[in-house]
């Protein structure tokens, strides 16, 4: 595996695989890795000839009040996972490579963005699609791989991709989850063992809306006071529940036959907010 740190040598040496017919897969994550980012390696690695893995903690996506400087960082640990994955390039710029000085330009979308994680984190989206647009720009990946986990921010991107006319296949891959059935997150390490076992109300919350939707409740005000209920019996604050259409992300009045959903929680868990969702068909 080779470790790149310039934007420039990583573009250079991926031109020159794809001048040869490779296909190039590219995983974007913050490190700290866990077995959600590892899923998104190895199918990386079944579907492309070269497999890139970027890791680079955006400053750009926090906000002021969030956890930039004590987000969890393991580098070392995580080189030696990607090359037991057999990452072919390991991308590892720092914040002066990615944000020259006087860099003032931007990637903002206007209606999915600003609505669920996006009302209660201002800029967080901003951020978050700059980054990836300026990986793509540095990458030049045929297919590139996101979780499920963070649902509004991979349909963010396809969006992006979309509109944007970047020659990309975004692949969306299932939630990995912890045993407990919590969903795998490099902030779950900020959890005590008794704020795990509260914070399994998000799927439980998440589980009941799915549920009642099989048992014939279409009214979705109906569905998220239930799910709310259960998430209130673990959690410190709940910013949302909330039920979308896909792959539109308008919110849901009622649940039609036939249409594919998603059903979407962030809630504080002590002091660690947590996201998690489900996807489900009417």
């Amino acid at each position: 595996m080779f470790t790149i740190r310039n934007p420039k040598t990583l573009r250079k040496k991926i031109i020159s695989l794809k001048k040869k017919g490779k296909r190039v897969g590219l995983v974007p994550t913050m490190g700290f890795l866990h077995e959600g980012h590892l899923s998104l390696v190895r199918r990386a690695r079944k579907e492309c000839d070269f497999v890139i893995v970027s890791i680079f903690i955006n400053p750009t996506q926090f906000g002021p009040s969030e956890d930039f400087l004590r987000y969890p960082r393991d580098i070392k640990r995580d080189k030696r996972i990607l090359k037991k994955e057999k990452a072919d390039f390991l991308f590892l710029p720092s914040n002066e490579a990615m944000y020259k000085e006087g860099h003032s330009v931007v990637v903002e979308e206007y209606r999915i963005s600003k609505i669920l994680c996006g009302k209660f984190r201002p800029g967080h989206f901003r951020g978050v699609l700059t980054i990836v647009s300026k990986l793509f720009n540095i990458a030049l990946p045929d297919r590139a791989y996101f979780g499920q986990k963070d649902l509004q921010q991979a349909y963010l991107i396809k969006k992006m991709v979309d509109d944007l006319d970047f020659p990309i296949q975004i692949v969306i891959f299932p939630i990995v989850r912890e045993k407990s059935g919590l969903a795998m997150s490099s902030r779950n390490t900020y959890l005590t063992d008794k704020e795990k076992k509260l914070a399994l109300v998000l799927k439980r919350s998440l589980d009941r809306v799915v549920h009642l939707t099989g048992s014939g409740i279409k009214d979705t005000a109906v569905l998220k006071r239930s799910g709310r209920l259960i998430l209130k019996c673990g959690t410190k604050k709940i910013d949302y529940i909330q039920i979308v259409t896909l792959p539109e992300f308008h919110f849901a009045k009622r649940i039609e036959k036939g249409r594919t959903y998603a059903v979407l929680c962030a809630a504080y868990v002590g002091r660690t907010r947590l996201i998690d969702n489900r996807i489900f068909k009417g």
